[in-house]
């Protein structure tokens, strides 16, 4: 999977994305709900000093301001059909008044497109 796979994988869920987090915009701010996703770090393949496979976990945050079952089911039946297993946590953000719900995964790079 490209990461240009991934980013088209959650435009598909149809609600706002970024990398991370959102660029502040006092004049439009963006609302729940929304998706955050990231690559916090590698397990790539290694041997003979060489990284053989490019390995990602990916991390996907939902944001919602009211629990909402449908749409976690949506993002996890994305998930399943690209064939990515997950693990899911959720917590509620009292500062913000929001739930979060995360679901962590890993690909297997196929195409350095890094930048």
């Amino acid at each position: 999977m490209t990461y240009e796979d991934v980013a088209s994988m959650i435009e598909s869920i149809g609600l706002p994305f970024a990398y991370y987090e959102f660029k502040e915009d006092v004049n439009n701010p963006i609302a729940p709900p929304f998706i955050c996703f990231l690559y916090p770090e590698s397990d790539d393949l290694m041997a003979d000093n060489t990284n053989y496979q490019q390995i990602r976990p990916l991390s996907i945050e939902l944001y919602t301001d009211n629990k909402d079952f449908a749409l976690e089911a949506t993002v996890e039946a994305t998930l399943n059909q690209h064939g990515l297993p997950f693990t899911r946590s959720e917590t509620y953000i009292s500062d913000e008044k929001m739930y979060m719900v995360t679901y962590d995964t890993a690909i297997v790079v196929t195409a350095s497109t890094e930048e």
